[in-house]
């Protein structure tokens, strides 16, 4: 059984590089990256006295958020189409 090509892409996350290794092509880790580290920012902002970890967890726990609000929603247009389309 083959394994899947795996790439290697390196990005900045608040001032600090990572090596992201994974199967998902280069543009879009840099794109995820991008995200989490906007994310991050935006919470700094707001709370400049927070440590890394506390704002790693914090930027963790609203991207789940909009994960599941996004999830939630989507469910919800997938029950509307299928009641058209019945």
């Amino acid at each position: 059984m083959s394994q899947p090509d795996k790439s290697r892409t390196t990005v900045d996350i608040h001032n600090r590089s990572y090596t992201i290794v994974g199967e998902e092509p280069a543009h879009h880790v840099r794109m995820v990256a991008s995200l989490v580290d906007q994310k991050m920012r935006e919470i700094h902002a707001a709370n400049n006295k927070l440590d890394t970890t506390s704002l790693a967890v914090l930027t963790a726990v609203n991207t789940m958020n909009d994960y599941l609000k996004l999830k939630e929603e989507y469910t919800e247009l997938l029950g509307s189409i299928k009641k058209k389309e019945d």
